[in-house]
């Protein structure tokens, strides 16, 4: 019997960075009747309230180093960590890897911080535009291509395949599966009761370590599926 229906945001839900459409808010509003619902994200909790809002949810952001609750009209963040990562290092690898790699031409910033450890290196820069980004790499082939590299460059975080146009440099332990673990273990869900739908579950996506876990995963390969499909197996 499943008590939980843990989501992806981005590619699941909704297109990347952009607001649900209202078929998805209002089966979203439809499981919340019958289920508890958390969304698993690789953003911020902030981000991801804005991004989302108008309904009642909890929300685990940056693979587990936050945790959040929403009314749908406020956020209270319950839980907050941090990891501290020498940004000078950090810097000179993603330095690095765009000479090696040619992606020397980007808007705005070369790398971003995250208050909580997490690093996203932005091929194309922390300035450009959301239809470049949307265009760059749709099915992830460039970024696959280099995967490999970017992880031995920084073999001491998790690396995954992130957004549309960039990759996630985590702090381990942090990731999906971890934080996944963390809250059911916390609030008492067994594994047989959570049901995951997420669309990153390829090689080196943020949701292929619950892909690959014994946690019953929903494939959705569109975002605009998702009611259809939620509504097929669980209403």
């Amino acid at each position: 019997m499943i008590r939980l229906v843990a989501m992806d945001l981005d590619g699941t839900l909704t297109q990347h960075k952009s607001r649900p459409y209202a078929e998805c808010l209002k089966v979203l509003d439809e499981l919340a009747q019958n289920y508890r619902l958390v969304i698993v994200g690789a953003g911020g909790c902030e981000r991801i309230f804005k991004q989302l809002g108008g309904f009642s949810h909890e929300i685990i952001g940056f693979y587990g180093m936050q945790n959040a609750t929403s009314d749908g009209k406020n956020l209270a963040v319950t839980q907050r960590s941090s990891v501290e990562v020498d940004n000078s290092s950090v810097t000179k690898r993603v330095e690095q890897l765009r000479e090696e790699l040619g992606y020397t031409d980007f808007l705005g910033e070369t790398v971003e911080f995250h208050d909580s450890g997490l690093i996203t290196f932005p091929l194309l820069g922390t300035a450009a535009h959301l239809g470049d980004k949307l265009a760059f790499d749709p099915d992830r082939t460039r970024r696959r291509a280099v995967y490999g590299r970017v992880k031995e460059v920084f073999n001491e975080f998790t690396v995954f395949i992130g957004g549309s146009s960039s990759f996630d440099i985590v702090p381990k332990p942090y990731c999906k599966s971890f934080a996944l673990r963390g809250y059911i273990e916390k609030h008492g869900i067994s594994r047989e009761e959570v049901i995951y739908f997420g669309d990153d579950y390829g090689m080196g996506g943020n949701d292929e370590d619950i892909y690959k876990s014994d946690t019953q995963f929903v494939c959705i390969d569109d975002y605009r599926e998702f009611p259809k499909i939620a509504r097929r197996v669980l209403l």
